[in-house]
């Protein structure tokens, strides 16, 4: 599964180009930041404009669009060339998986789903990396460029409802809020890996009768199909089951989430303390930085998937080895 970073010949795209997606990566958090100072400053501007008439000449109050404008257009070109890129990248894994598989064809023809493992397994895992892989390293990126911003703006912040003075509390809001999500949803999801997996077994199954079914006309017979179908809709019913009450936790925690930075903010906010743009300036650092913490609860069920397909191609390996192994003896 990762011959992609281990083999000579892959070194200018697996180390070349993870150093690019690192750049391209870091580029765009820090264009996140500008476009976060802005909006602190843009909305103290828009506050003085509907408070003080006539206070901001209508030019100025353009240029502040105009500045935003340039950065959107460098962030939306940095992510355009960044996912082409990684597309590519994606690619060259699942090709260095593939060239290792075909290469032991022979050994590998002869284990049950051989096929599917090479075919659609190795790109299923090559794409859902790709795009935890990405995912995690925004995330990561993100809280090292926004955690020092929400540091410094959660200065101001120093009372939190019921709960009375706490130094830098929007850090702690976030972090704290955060991590108990994660292990709430954790704990709720916890079975869904290995129901996944069954999916996948049952399904397999399923498809190889009928292809067999195409070329001999003793397999797929009406009974053995309506058995194996039988167990694919009971394993899909136990997954809707366990997603049922999973979905209802996690949007329940999500939509939670949007009042915790005004619900911690509301004691300096009724003091008029603080101006709009700062407002607006410290909910958006909260937010990188909350969302980047919230990874794994808001990946859950991509983790899961490439739980599944991991498991697979792991046994897939193991079986070859196996293979491998008794032919050299024999």
């Amino acid at each position: 599964m990762f011959k992609f970073f281990t083999q000579k010949k892959w070194f200018l795209w697996s180390i070349g180009g993870t150093l690019l997606i690192l750049m391209a990566t870091w580029y765009q958090v820090q264009l996140d930041v500008k476009i976060n100072e802005w909006f602190g400053e843009f909305y103290d501007t828009l506050q003085k404009a509907l408070t003080e008439p006539n206070s901001v000449s209508e030019k100025d109050f353009i240029a502040y669009l105009f500045t935003f404008a340039k950065i959107a257009a460098v962030y939306i070109l940095v992510v355009i060339f960044s996912d082409y890129f990684t597309s590519h990248w994606t690619f060259r894994w699942r090709t260095a998986m593939a060239d290792f598989y075909h290469d032991k064809w022979d050994d590998a023809s002869s284990i049950e789903g051989a096929s599917q493992r090479v075919q659609e397994d190795t790109l299923k895992f090559a794409r859902i990396t790709e795009g935890l892989g990405a995912e995690l390293l925004r995330s990561l990126m993100t809280l090292i460029a926004f955690t020092p911003i929400l540091w410094e703006l959660s200065k101001n912040i120093t009372v939190l409802p019921w709960i009375g003075e706490v130094e830098h509390a929007l850090v702690w809001v976030a972090i704290l809020s955060a991590l108990g999500g994660t292990i709430l949803l954790a704990s709720v999801g916890i079975k869904l890996p290995g129901i996944e997996y069954d999916i996948q077994k049952e399904e397999a199954a399923y498809r190889k009768e009928l292809v067999l079914g195409e070329d001999f006309k003793e397999s797929a017979k009406p009974a053995k199909i309506s058995d194996l179908y039988g167990g694919v809709r009971k394993i899909h019913y136990k997954m809707y089951f366990h997603y049922l009450y999973f979905n209802a936790v996690k949007w329940s925690y999500l939509q939670g989430m949007v009042i915790v930075p005004y619900l911690a903010l509301a004691p300096t906010i009724i003091t008029g303390a603080i101006t709009l743009g700062f407002v607006q300036q410290i909910i958006r650092a909260f937010g990188r930085v909350e969302t980047s913490l919230q990874y794994l609860v808001r990946s859950w069920p991509i983790i899961v998937e490439l739980i599944s397909v991991w498991k697979r191609l792991r046994e897939f390996e193991a079986k070859l080895k196996l293979n491998e192994e008794i032919k050299v003896t024999t």
